[in-house]
C-alpha cells in the first residue's frame, strides 16, 4: 500500500516518469496457462517477496511438477487479483477462470479492466471460448487486446503455426473496434517472451509481453468534456450544511460553476468542493477532477438525492427506455416481459425486458432470432424502466452506459449490459396530468378505488367468488368492474398464447387496465390463476401497493381436480394441455396475501361473507 500511495503522490505532483496504472485481465479457455503466465512474469521480474518466492518453490516440490516451479500456484481461485509494480508502471491483474460455467466471473473481471490478455493454446488454436471471451471483452468496453499464443514449446516453436493462428485471430476480430491489438508467441511454463526475449523464436522481433504491457498507452480521451458525478450520498451533518457526495466520472468542476441536477433539470452554482483525505478538507484550488471522490455544496436548495446526477455541458439522456446489449448470466432463462431491478450508476429502479430483438452467435457474430435467452448468451434487447434514469451510450461514458439486472426474488445479478442507444419513442411520449384527478373521481363515487386480485389454482372457486363479491359490492352502492381470465383472453389478450412470455404479458396488460380503472375511481375485481409470485409482484408495482389487495384462494389441488367442471385437469394429466398450472407448470402460492381462504367444505355465502369482512380493513 505504501508503494501504491507513493506512486499516486508522484503522479499528482506531476513529476512521475511512470506510465499510468494498467488494470488488465487474463482470460481464455481452460488450461491455456493463464495463471502460469502471470506467475512466471512475477517470478522472473523479481516482483515477489522473499517469503512468497520460497513458499512457491517449496509448494512446487511437493506438488505434481516433479520439483519444477509451478508458477500457477501464485494465482488460484475463481478470481485472483494481484497488484505489482515495475520500474515503469503499476499493475492490477485479475486472473479469470476459463470454464464456461464461470463466464460470470470473467465478465466481472473484464468490467474493471483497461486491457485483456487472451491466451490461446498453440496446439489447439482459436476455440469457442476464445471467441466468447473476445466478445465479452468488447461488450465490457475493453479497447486494448493482447493475444498470447501460449505453449509454443509444445509445437517446437513453429512459426507457420503461429502465423496461421494469427490470421484466424485477425479474421475473428475484424468486426470489433479495438484501439490496439498485439499477438505474441509465448511459453508460460518455459518463460519464452514473458519477461525475456526468447532465443528459440528469433523470427519474432516485437519484444516481450511485460515490455509491451509497460509501454502501451491506454489513455482514453472520451467522456472528458463537461462534468458528470452520480450522487452516492446526501451529507447532512447539521441543519446548516447539505453536501452531495460521489466520485467524479467525467470532466472537472470548479467553485462557481453552474451544474444541473438530473433528472429534475434544476440548476445551481457550486459553492464549495471538499475532498476526503484523513478528514474532509476544502479543496485549496477550488477544483476537482475525474476519479476524485468529493463532496459538493451548492448555493441553493435543489432536488438532489441518491441516484441523481450532477453535470454540466453534457448531452446525457433522461428517459425510461433504451436498447441494450446483454450478457445473460442467470441459470434461469430470460424471456421478454420479466421484471428485474436495474442498477446504473448509483440509481436502482424496477425495469422490464420488453423484447429480445436477437441473440448474437458467439462463433460468427450472426444475429439469431429468438424469444428466450440462456446462460452465457449475448443478445440485444429493449428495456423499459419504471422511472426516469440518467444514462448515456456506453461508447461515450462507460460508467453511465453500463448496468446490471438484479433478480427481484433472490437479489442475484442476472445480467450485465451496455446501453446501445435510447429509444426514440420514449422521447416522444409525455404523461399528461388531467384536471379531473383520481382523487376527484373517487370522491364523486364515495369509495376507495382498489384492485382485489384473486389468485389460485383452476377450480379453486375464484370466478364464482368474484361474481358474488361484485353483487355484494354493487348492492352496497359501489362502482365495480370484474376482469375474468377467460373473458380477457377472448378480447384484450386474444393474441396471447400460454407460453411463459405470453403469460407474463397477459398479467402485465391486466395490471395496466386495472390501474386505469382505479384511476377512474372504480373498484376492480380480478380472477386469474397468475401462478408466479414475480408476476403478481409486478402487477402490484403497476397498480400501486396501496391499491392492490391480494386474495389467495388456497383450495388444495385434490379438491380442484374433483371439481374439474371443464375437464382441464384430465387433459393436462394426459398431456393434451401443456404448461397447466399445478400439473405441468408450477403454481407459486402467495407468501403474505392480505386475505386467504380455502373454499373446501364452505358454502359460497360463508366464503363471500368472510372475504367481505376482511376487505373492510383495506377499503
Amino acid at each position: 500500500m505504501k508503494q501504491q500511495e507513493a506512486w499516486r503522490e508522484e503522479r499528482e505532483r506531476g513529476i512521475s516518469n511512470m506510465q499510468g496504472l494498467l488494470k488488465f485481465i487474463t482470460c481464455g479457455s481452460v488450461d491455456d496457462g493463464k495463471s502460469t503466465l502471470i506467475g512466471h512474469m512475477l517470478y522472473d521480474a523479481k516482483l515477489l517477496f522473499a517469503d512468497q518466492e520460497r513458499a512457491l518453490e517449496l509448494d512446487s516440490k511437493v506438488g505434481s511438477t516433479g520439483g519444477a516451479v509451478d508458477y500457477s500456484l501464485l494465482l488460484d481461485g475463481l478470481m485472483a487479483y494481484r497488484y505489482f509494480t515495475t520500474d515503469n508502471r503499476s499493475f492490477i491483474v485479475a486472473d479469470t477462470p476459463g470454464h464456461e460455467e464461470y463466464t460470470r466471473n470473467m465478465a466481472v473481471g473484464a468490467s474493471f479492466a483497461d486491457l485483456a490478455v487472451i491466451l490461446v493454446d498453440a496446439s489447439k488454436g482459436v476455440l469457442v471460448q476464445t471467441k466468447r471471451h473476445t466478445r465479452i471483452c468488447s461488450l465490457m468496453g475493453i479497447k486494448h487486446i493482447v493475444y498470447a499464443i501460449n505453449k509454443m514449446d509444445l509445437i517446437d516453436y513453429d512459426q507457420n503455426t503461429f502465423k496461421d493462428i494469427s490470421r484466424n485471430i485477425k479474421k475473428m476480430t475484424a468486426e470489433y473496434e479495438f484501439s490496439s491489438m498485439f499477438i505474441i508467441p509465448v511459453s508460460a511454463t518455459v518463460g519464452d517472451n514473458i519477461t525475456n526475449v526468447s532465443s528459440r523464436m528469433p523470427w519474432f522481433k516485437e519484444g516481450t509481453l511485460l515490455n509491451y504491457l509497460e509501454n502501451i498507452d491506454i489513455t482514453d480521451e472520451s467522456g472528458e468534456e463537461g462534468f458528470v458525478m452520480p450522487v452516492q450520498r446526501v451529507c447532512r451533518p447539521d441543519h446548516t450544511f447539505r453536501g452531495f457526495q460521489g466520485q467524479i466520472e467525467a470532466g472537472s468542476i470548479s467553485e462557481g460553476d453552474e451544474v444541473v441536477s438530473l433528472p429534475s433539470g434544476e440548476s445551481a452554482k457550486v459553492k464549495a468542493i471538499f475532498s476526503q483525505d484523513a478528514f474532509v478538507t476544502k479543496q485549496k484550488s477550488g477544483k476537482a477532477f475525474k476519479g476524485q471522490a468529493v463532496t459538493i455544496q451548492l448555493d441553493k436548495e435543489v432536488d438532489v438525492s441518491r441516484g441523481c446526477m450532477l453535470c454540466k455541458d453534457t448531452g446525457l439522456n433522461v428517459g425510461k427506455m433504451f436498447i441494450a446489449k446483454l450478457l445473460w448470466m442467470d441459470d434461469n432463462k430470460l424471456v421478454a416481459g420479466k421484471n428485474y431491478f436495474l442498477k446504473i450508476g448509483t440509481k436502482m429502479v424496477p425495469a422490464v425486458v420488453m423484447n429480445i430483438k436477437y441473440k448474437i452467435d458467439v462463433n460468427e457474430g450472426n444475429h439469431v432470432q429468438t424469444d428466450k435467452l440462456y446462460k452465457n448468451e449475448i443478445a440485444v434487447c429493449d428495456i423499459s424502466c419504471s422511472d426516469k434514469i440518467v444514462f448515456d451510450e456506453f461508447k461515450n461514458h462507460k460508467e453511465l452506459g453500463g448496468f446490471i439486472l438484479i433478480d427481484r426474488i433472490n437479489n442475484m445479478t442476472a445480467a450485465c449490459g451496455v446501453v446501445e442507444h435510447s429509444l426514440r419513442r420514449d422521447d416522444n411520449l409525455t404523461w399528461h396530468n388531467m384536471d379531473i384527478t383520481r382523487k376527484l373521481r373517487a370522491e364523486q363515487k364515495a369509495q376507495k378505488p382498489v384492485t382485489i386480485w384473486l389468485t389460485g389454482l383452476s377450480g379453486a372457486g375464484k370466478s364464482t367468488l368474484v361474481n358474488e363479491l361484485e353483487k355484494k359490492l354493487f348492492a352496497a352502492g359501489k362502482h365495480t368492474m370484474v376482469l375474468d381470465g377467460d373473458n380477457i383472453r377472448m378480447g384484450l389478450n386474444k393474441n396471447l398464447g400460454f407460453k411463459e412470455q405470453d403469460r407474463i404479458e397477459n398479467i402485465r396488460r391486466i395490471a395496466e387496465v386495472s390501474k386505469l380503472m382505479n384511476d377512474a375511481g372504480i373498484i376492480v375485481l380480478t380472477s386469474f390463476i397468475s401462478p408466479f409470485r414475480l408476476d403478481r409482484r409486478n402487477a402490484k408495482d403497476i397498480i400501486g401497493s396501496d391499491s392492490f389487495i391480494e386474495v389467495y384462494v388456497s383450495t388444495p389441488l385434490e379438491e380442484c381436480e374433483k371439481r374439474d367442471v371443464k375437464g382441464l385437469y384430465k387433459k393436462a394429466r394426459s398431456g393434451d394441455i401443456p404448461n397447466f398450472s399445478g400439473i405441468s407448470s408450477p403454481y407459486e402460492a402467495p407468501e403474505n396475501p392480505q386475505i386467504e381462504i380455502d373454499t373446501t367444505g364452505k358454502s359460497l355465502e360463508d366464503s363471500v361473507s368472510y372475504i367481505m369482512e376482511q376487505l373492510e380493513k383495506y377499503m
